[in-house]
């Protein structure tokens, strides 16, 4: 490669980190004058790449908005950030299943990499080991995510086609609030116009989504991310726990997450003046709504904390008899 073939794609790779490069800035990174760059600028014209000039005082260089570039530049630092943020990412769980953009994007870059970089970003890759399987989660449809979020930007309201957790189909409105990823999964959170109450749904398990006609204002409150796991926290199931634990708020959502639980000062009867701060012990109302009860006697164990079960009198009866269990082991019974 030339030394001025060598400099237009450099004056490319520039461009290609985005915003506006001065013409001082090229000079200097290029080890030429402002009027070679210009000459470089006007060879990437040449070759169809849409560089704009940017006046005043700020002025310089950038790519025209919306360009897919031809050759796509990475340093070795670049290129093993992108790489390794798509294998995690399909480890992570919303682009696991084989055969993935995911997938394709990473073989793309690979192939297009000069052999020796390739050869050292192979090694890295199959040197790595993982403690678990990845989890195998439905992705999004790429159409339904895009058109979600430019609802969510424009605040417009949006008809889907969705089906539930029982299997069942049908077509909601929705005003969208925001996109949240959350556990390997894809949720937007918004509000269903025709009953007046907060909705998340899955996107994969949304099979079309088309803007509609008008705008909604967003309430003041919670963000996107608190409405979605206030939501979970408060999902209908079977058993409505209540607890008082003696202990820190921290402590606490170590074991129950707030996906899980609701936590919030006890009563004045309980503690008649309760100090503030997440660090600080004292009595606190814990609530969940769960399917099962089998797994919390020891979730309540290993807080090792002082703690009341309010109800229901099934969970009381499950925690004696877990109790019963470690006493009778720990004496060798």
């Amino acid at each position: 490669m030339t030394r001025p073939t060598g400099r237009v794609l450099t004056l490319l790779e520039l461009l290609q980190s985005g915003g506006v490069r001065t013409m001082a800035e090229l000079a200097d990174r290029l080890g030429v004058d402002g009027r070679t760059v210009r000459r470089y600028v006007d060879q990437l014209a040449e070759l169809g790449v849409p560089v704009e000039a940017v006046r005043g005082r700020y002025g310089g260089y950038r790519i025209g908005s919306g360009y897919r570039l031809p050759p796509l530049m990475l340093s070795d630092d670049e290129a093993l950030a992108v790489l390794l943020g798509l294998l995690a990412g399909r480890r992570a769980g919303p682009t696991a299943a084989a055969g993935t953009a995911g997938e394709t994007a990473a073989a793309k870059i690979r192939r297009v990499l000069p052999r020796p970089l390739a050869r050292r970003l192979d090694a890295v890759l199959e040197s790595l080991a993982f403690t678990a399987a990845p989890p195998v989660f439905a992705s999004p449809d790429a159409e339904v995510l895009l058109t979600v979020a430019d609802a969510v930007r424009h605040r417009r309201p949006l008809s889907i086609r969705y089906t539930d957790r029982e299997g069942r189909r049908g077509e909601r409105s929705l005003h969208p609030y925001g996109i949240v990823a959350h556990a390997g999964r894809y949720y937007v959170t918004g509000a269903d116009p025709g009953i007046g109450e907060d909705r998340t749904f899955r996107l994969d398990r949304i099979a079309a989504a088309r803007a509609l006609p008008g705008s909604f204002e967003a309430p003041a409150g919670p963000d996107p991310a608190q409405r979605l796991v206030s939501g979970f926290a408060a999902a209908e199931y079977r058993h409505h726990v209540t607890l008082r634990i003696h202990g820190t708020v921290d402590a606490i959502r170590a074991r129950l997450p707030a996906t899980v639980a609701t936590v919030r000062e006890a009563d004045a009867a309980a503690d008649a003046d309760p100090p503030a701060g997440p660090d600080v012990e004292r009595w606190l109302r814990v609530e969940l709504r769960v399917e099962r009860l089998d797994w919390l006697p020891s979730v309540l164990a290993s807080l090792d904390r002082p703690f009341v079960v309010e109800g229901p009198g099934e969970l009381r009866d499950l925690v004696v008899a877990f109790a019963d269990r470690l006493a009778s082991r720990a004496r060798g019974a």
